[in-house]
Parts: structure tokens; C-alpha cells; sequence
């Protein structure tokens, strides 16, 4: 007697962890589907690498805000532009006390979570977003943070060397 093989029993994709929608913080932003304990990779952040030449030709194509990008400065001079092939991830709001973080491994960025994120809560991690020259207050305002959290440094701009953010 010959036993025939079992039909293969298709496995289900796992549901996405995240999802986008719109964001109280600033319009769109990445929520939670489920729980997603604390140090787990959430996805690459992808898109077309670019010199920072090129990333300043792009900059300001948006007269009604002309500061927001999806640019992700890599460690060898290059950018990654979210907005050409990027993913979901692009859409991950910045916030002053984050419950994320992107880590750079080989020219490549991964989000990770920073603490257990609960179902239905918005990801984010600190942009600290590096610019060279003095932060005026119309350069803290037009990189302004909305956070919304106690301990808000008011801009997504990181703090120049040698400072400490304000308590």
C-alpha cells in the first residue's frame, strides 16, 4: 500500500505590523496593527539612493512645505529618498521622546522598536536632523516639532554638539 503526499496546506502571510493613516501629530503617520515587542526589527526604510547634490535639487519641490522630504542621510555621504520606491516606513512621524529608532547597518537603515509599542499606537523616533550653520529661530520654526510630548525641544533639528537639550 503506497501513501500518497499530503496537499501542501497554504500558510497565511502574517499580518503587517503597521499600517499608515492620518496622524494627529503631522499628517500621515505609522500605527501599530498589533503588539510589537520591544526590539523588533519593524522594516527597512527604503527608497532610491541619491547624492546629497542630487537630495538638494529635490528640496523645496513643494511650495506649501517646502522643508518636508523623505531623505535618510547613510554614514558614506549618500541619502535614501523615501518618496522614490519607498515604503511605508517613510511615513514614520518624528517625536522628542520615541518609542523607536532607525539604526544604520552597510549603507542600509532598519526601525527598531525602542519599548513594547501597543496595538493602535503611532510609531516614531527622533529624526535629529543634522544642518550645518547657525539654528535661528526661523530655522527652529521651519523644522518645528509637534510632538506634543513634555519634554519637547520644539524642533526636529538635533542639538549642536557640546549642547544639551533643554530639560
Amino acid at each position: 500500500m503506497t501513501r500518497s503526499k499530503p496537499a501542501a496546506v497554504p500558510v497565511p502571510e502574517p499580518i503587517p505590523s503597521i499600517v499608515v493613516r492620518h496622524s494627529k501629530i503631522h499628517g500621515n503617520g505609522v500605527f501599530a496593527r498589533r503588539k510589537i515587542p520591544a526590539g523588533t526589527l519593524v522594516s527597512e526604510y527604503i527608497g532610491e539612493i541619491i547624492t546629497e547634490k542630487e537630495a538638494e535639487k529635490r528640496t523645496g519641490l513643494d511650495p506649501e512645505n517646502p522643508y518636508h522630504t523623505f531623505f535618510f542621510a547613510l554614514g558614506n555621504g549618500k541619502m535614501i529618498d523615501g518618496a522614490s520606491g519607498g515604503n511605508d516606513v517613510r511615513w514614520i512621524n518624528h517625536s522628542c521622546a520615541p518609542n523607536c529608532e532607525a539604526r544604520e547597518d552597510n549603507n542600509r537603515i532598519f526601525i527598531y522598536t525602542l519599548r513594547d509599542i501597543e496595538r493602535g499606537e503611532e510609531l516614531n523616533y527622533d529624526y535629529g536632523l543634522v544642518l550645518e550653520g547657525r539654528h535661528t529661530p526661523a530655522v527652529k520654526r521651519a523644522y518645528q516639532c509637534l510632538c506634543g510630548q513634555p519634554n519637547c525641544r520644539q524642533t526636529m533639528l538635533a542639538p549642536k554638539r557640546g549642547r544639551r537639550p533643554a530639560a
